[in-house]
């Protein structure tokens, strides 16, 4: 038998077939459905004084807050207990869910005007002047202000990043059954079936067994799926409740723009004291990010953010201090890369301004100081033998010809920069320990199936999973089954997120698969089910021995272990149109071992044309606390046209803690493409320190500069 993983499994092979509940859901399937509608606030903040139905209600189903069962319940489970699925009578958020409607003709439903009356309050739309902090983090290295009075050189900057949309392919989208036990099925385009299970009980007031969520063919995540599916779940759940019909409720592009999370804005501050050689003395940071009206993930985004903060760097002093904040504005959450973009930018686009003072080159100041085997984080976490800062840095150097094309480009309107940068893989800290994640593995007569709660979203999960469960048990790639995440057949395996789903899920997967080879012997799958009936193992994550975290002074082992990166961009400035046209981008990342290196190229070259978008073009116009430009005609994304050249480089250093020493690797392509970008346009003279660089704010950066 040859082994599946490390290579390209042949497509007419690639993908595993799914079991269990169907993928595609209908209206064929739902008879007697009705189409769901959500009324939502015009103002950003004050009070509801009433609500006004012009039009005829016969055939309507309407729920407002006081048909929650319970005002307890009327909150989404997730962090805190602060946002309402309905607004009862505070507002404080354009956008935010007032009221919904149910018909069973679209064409009514749409037509239908509700005129709601509203006692105004004046908003908080400034980050920086907002008086709620949802949570702040304070990391602690050293003594900061004794070693910055000995620095030879001090450095201070102010980074800026904006929103970004997901622009997946597929809205949200739901459909919710009720069940005849008073019990709710929701079937949905989502990214983490357990987070919708847990939001619906609370909502609902339902015990485990009566609600089920199945996770149907997604278009499309990176993070827009994993918090906010649980709202509009809720919201069809109530009205099925209501109503006692299935209730499918599908966002149109402009109100799933308009209305769902994006990522966090950010405001970073850099002071870091060198030495006149360059090496790093101290780094003391200030991060502030804009969690909009409700806290939604903003406390583990900050977190993760701050975490890597500092960089890939060595250095014995270090301060960080994160806020996030609230503004009324609609929630911010989810977003691949989690904080660590807007971190990681302002640390690289401070490492160039740090080398231009200091006369060096800035390949010479990242040597200097990238993390080495043996060396310590922020969080003094200790690096090990996969610490692969100095190999990617060196490998995107010489492949992308740097230094020539650095000399090459001077003076000609084309830049060169580059960025380097470390992902966390799993969640931060103790999380993996409080989730609990469970994996298992069943023998029937008809081959092998895995069962865990981690979602296809087009990122290759199902084969990815498939190839680790076929070798770890050393059967044929084509008997495996993947179930489709369904709450009623799998068990929790966490959610789809954190660059976790193949280094935690995929290494409980293989302690599964070697469990089962222990049981059966040298039967096949197959034999030992035909012989004995079939055959279940269930793991669950156990934290490695040698790995330590306090989740209150925040040190130790932030991650289990770390994927590196280093991008190299290069930029030509058109200098009628003030537009920055990217040319080409070397990417390369040491990921420990490429499971299906095709889908893992497919990852790298997907999230580094998303944070190209983020660095170049993806602006959210906010006006009155509501994002203006809610359309894809000018909330512009890279098309084909757009996006630049590619040379992608996999390396491989093996983590001893992931399947086949794999590690993540979704969420790092989008942390370096920005500030290699950003850096790029400094090597062409423009001090930008903020994205996106759209061509307004490139006129501004060279009209300041003249």
């Amino acid at each position: 038998m040859s082994t599946s993983v490390g290579r390209n499994v042949p497509r007419k092979d690639g993908i595993p077939k799914v079991t269990g509940a169907a993928l595609y859901v209908d209206d064929l399937r739902f008879p007697g459905m009705l189409y769901g509608r959500t009324i939502r606030s015009t103002i950003s903040r004050g009070r509801i004084k009433s609500i006004r139905f012009d039009f005829d209600t016969a055939g309507f189903t309407i729920v407002q807050a006081a048909d929650v069962p319970g005002e307890r319940c009327n909150y989404v489970a997730l962090i805190e207990a602060d946002q309402p699925f309905l607004a009862a009578h505070e507002i404080n958020h354009q956008a935010e869910p007032i009221l919904l409607l149910a018909h069973e003709d679209r064409d009514v439903l749409n037509a239908a005007s509700v005129v709601i009356e509203y006692e105004r309050d004046i908003p908080v739309m400034d980050a920086e002047s907002s008086p709620v902090v949802f949570k702040e983090i304070r990391i602690r290295k050293g003594d900061v202000d004794a070693a910055m009075a000995t620095a030879e050189v001090i450095v201070e900057g102010t980074y800026r990043t904006g929103h970004q949309e997901h622009v997946y392919i597929e809205t949200n989208g739901v459909i919710a059954v009720p069940e005849a036990n008073g019990g709710m099925t929701v079937h949905g385009s989502l990214q983490c079936p357990y987070y919708v299970h847990k939001a619906l009980k609370a909502l609902l007031d339902l015990p485990d067994d009566r609600v089920r969520v199945v996770q149907t063919e997604t278009g499309g995540g990176f993070g827009g799926k994993e918090e906010y599916p649980s709202v509009i779940a809720g919201h069809a759940a109530l009205l099925a409740r209501k109503s006692g019909r299935p209730v499918k409720m599908i966002y149109d592009r402009e109100e799933d723009m308009v209305a769902t999370t994006k990522r966090h804005p950010s405001v970073i501050r850099h002071r870091t004291g060198l030495t006149r050689d360059g090496k790093l003395v101290a780094i003391d940071i200030d991060v502030l990010m804009d969690g909009g009206a409700y806290v939604t993930l903003s406390p583990v985004v900050l977190s993760r953010g701050c975490i890597h903060a500092a960089g890939p760097y060595r250095c014995d002093h270090v301060r960080t201090v994160g806020r996030a904040v609230m503004t009324n504005t609609p929630p911010n959450g989810a977003f691949r890369g989690f904080g660590a973009p807007q971190t990681q930018f302002a640390m690289e686009v401070h490492m160039e301004r740090i080398a231009e003072t200091l006369g060096m080159d800035p390949v010479r100041l990242r040597e200097i100081n990238a993390l080495q085997p043996g060396d310590t984080t922020a969080t003094g976490q200790r690096m090990g033998d996969d610490c692969s800062a100095l190999e990617v840095l060196r490998t995107a150097v010489e492949r992308s010809d740097f230094h020539r094309k650095r000399a090459e480009y001077a003076g000609t309107g084309k830049g060169i920069g580059l960025a380097l940068f470390y992902h966390g893989s799993g969640f931060t800290g103790s999380g993996e320990v409080h989730l609990k994640s469970k994996v298992s593995l069943e023998a029937r007569e008809d081959g092998v199936r895995v069962l865990v709660a981690s979602a296809e979203i087009g990122q290759g999960t199902r084969t990815m999973l498939a190839q680790i469960a076929a070798d770890a048990l050393g059967v044929p790639y084509e008997q495996v089954e993947c179930a489709n995440p369904d709450t009623a057949e799998v068990p929790d395996s966490g959610p789809t997120v954190a660059s976790r789903t193949c280094m935690v899920v995929g290494g409980i997967l293989q302690k599964c698969a070697h469990e089962m080879r222990e049981t059966i012997g040298t039967m096949t799958p197959q034999e030992y089910a035909r012989l004995h009936g079939p055959l279940v193992i269930t793991r669950q994550y156990e934290k490695p021995h040698d790995i330590t975290w306090n989740d209150t002074e925040y040190t130790g082992d932030a991650y289990a272990t770390y994927g590196w990166g280093c991008d190299v961009a290069e930029v030509e400035l058109d200098p009628v149109t003030y537009e920055v046209r990217p040319l080409r981008v070397t990417v390369v990342h040491e990921i420990g071992k490429a499971i299906h290196p095709l889908l893992v190229e497919g990852q790298i070259e997907g999230g580094t044309a998303q944070g190209v978008g983020w660095a170049l073009n993806e602006r959210v116009v906010m006006r009155d606390g509501a994002m203006a430009n809610g359309q894809l005609t000018n909330y512009t994304i890279p098309t084909t046209l757009d996006t630049p050249r590619l040379d992608v480089i996999i390396l491989e250093n093996p983590s001893s803690y992931g399947p086949f020493g794999a590690k993540g690797v979704g969420e790092m392509p989008i942390d370096g493409p920005a500030p290699a970008v950003i850096n790029a346009i400094r090597h062409v003279g423009l001090d930008m320190r903020s994205i996106p660089a759209i061509p307004e704010a490139v006129m501004e950066v060279v009209c300041a500069s003249r």
